[in-house]
């Protein structure tokens, strides 16, 4: 038995030595990284600065343009906050329920207005807006059709059919304040909650 084994693996052998050697193809295909794709791999500094250290930019690939559309609206709905949460330490709409004597911080006013009812009616817009115009602006960025971030409101910026890299320096201009303001926003939250005082937060 160990004798035919032998002699199979031989005859195997040697038919193979005849057979045409396998070619191997190689073709060298330069591959774009996220970061030649999108705008903003950059520091503070300006310089280059690309960071994605849990390598998800390769591992989700598909999701990317959804990565960058969250970080844009994340960044922008900081921005708005920052100013808000400021303002609202200095001055108050009319109303009891808004007044500093109902709500001393603006840190205090999600539990003090979850319970007199604004903060529903305010999670209902929200949902109500994600439904109406979230929803299918994320399908039609994953489906091509648009870009991370774009509403389509270049009427006040440079355009970007004629002046593509003034247009870029103003994406990029956004993300580093939305970035910035998306640090901010938890700072000021944590500063007030630490120290007990409203602006400017020290």
């Amino acid at each position: 038995m160990k004798t035919f084994f032998c002699v199979l693996a031989a005859a195997a052998g040697s038919a193979s030595a005849f057979a045409p050697a396998a070619t191997k193809s190689t073709t060298n295909v330069a591959l774009n990284s996220v970061f030649d794709d999108y705008v903003g791999a950059v520091d503070f500094r300006g310089k280059k600065w690309e960071f994605d250290p849990l390598n998800l930019s390769e591992t989700y690939s598909p999701f990317v343009p959804f990565f960058r559309e969250a970080e844009l609206r994340h960044g922008r709905t900081a921005m708005l906050a920052v100013v808000g949460y400021s303002v609202a330490d200095m001055v108050r709409i009319p109303g009891e329920m808004y007044s500093f004597a109902a709500v001393p911080h603006a840190v205090d006013a999600h539990d003090a207005l979850l319970k007199s009812g604004p903060m529903i009616q305010i999670a209902a817009f929200i949902g109500l807006f994600d439904l109406i115009i979230t929803a299918p602006a994320i399908q039609a960025l994953g489906e091509g059709e648009r870009e991370a971030g774009d509403l389509g409101w270049t009427k006040f910026g440079p355009d970007p059919e004629t002046s593509k890299e003034a247009f870029d320096k103003k994406r990029v201009s956004e993300l580093m304040n939305g970035r910035l303001a998306m640090m901010a926003i938890g700072g000021i939250a944590t500063q007030t909650v630490i120290t007990g005082h409203g602006f400017p937060y020290v």
